[in-house]
């Protein structure tokens, strides 16, 4: 029975979501209308999506009186629907690498991670370099990557367990570049590339070694 029930209840918002993916700016009673339960009921699904920021809500004035709260899908909510963007995703980089030189679309990708990593990089500046690598887990894992690092002898690893970028990446395997170039910014050394998931690799993996931190703090 609470099997049924789970079930139904991930239906029900499954259905608020396809809903608001249509009709954005939807109220509780549009929305009630649309997936065929009361607005009590929506009004409980929204607060939970509202929760785990999939849905935004917003006030809109319609004639005369007190403005309406509308709901639309949040960015988050949105890259639940991820094919939805990477057919025109890739069309924007074909037509980028087809209008520029290669050494320039490298250095956009090389620029993207500089700015993601720009207003870390000065806070973590007097961190540890387990600090660090805890602050590039967590950026990182804003980004959709889902991170893990290790001490493997004299060497860091960090591991991508799971990659945003890996459906782009196949046909563009310079967003690849991105992320590496931030965790070298951060770090303030090269992370080397060893394993990739586009080479057929469980994940991919930088390394850091002792090393080079200690030429680096020389």
């Amino acid at each position: 029975m609470l099997e049924y029930c789970w079930k139904d209840m991930k239906s029900t918002r499954d259905r608020i979501i396809q809903t608001l993916l249509n009709h954005p700016k939807s109220t509780i009673n549009e929305l009630a209308g649309s997936v065929g339960i009361n607005g009590i009921s929506v009004r409980h699904h929204l607060n939970s999506l509202l929760a785990e920021g999939l849905v935004m809500v917003e006030e809109v004035r319609h004639g005369v009186g007190r403005p309406r709260q509308v709901y639309s899908l949040s960015e988050k909510g949105l890259e639940r629907f991820p094919t939805r963007y990477l057919q025109l995703t890739n069309r924007l980089l074909d037509q980028i690498k087809e209008s520029l030189p290669g050494p320039v679309v490298s250095h956009l990708f090389q620029q993207i991670a500089t700015e993601m990593a720009a207003s870390s990089a000065q806070k973590v500046k007097e961190m540890s370099i387990e600090q660090k690598l805890d602050a590039i887990k967590e950026m990182l894992a804003n980004e959709g990557f889902s991170v893990e690092w290790e001490l493997q002898g004299d060497e860091y690893r960090i591991n991508e367990i799971t990659c945003p970028y890996y459906h782009i990446g196949q046909a563009h395997p310079e967003v690849c570049t991105v992320d590496q170039a931030l965790i070298s910014t951060v770090l303030s050394i090269p992370a080397e590339k060893v394993n990739c998931v586009l080479n057929g690799d469980a994940h991919c993996t930088y390394v850091i070694t002792r090393q080079a931190l200690m030429e680096k703090n020389a």
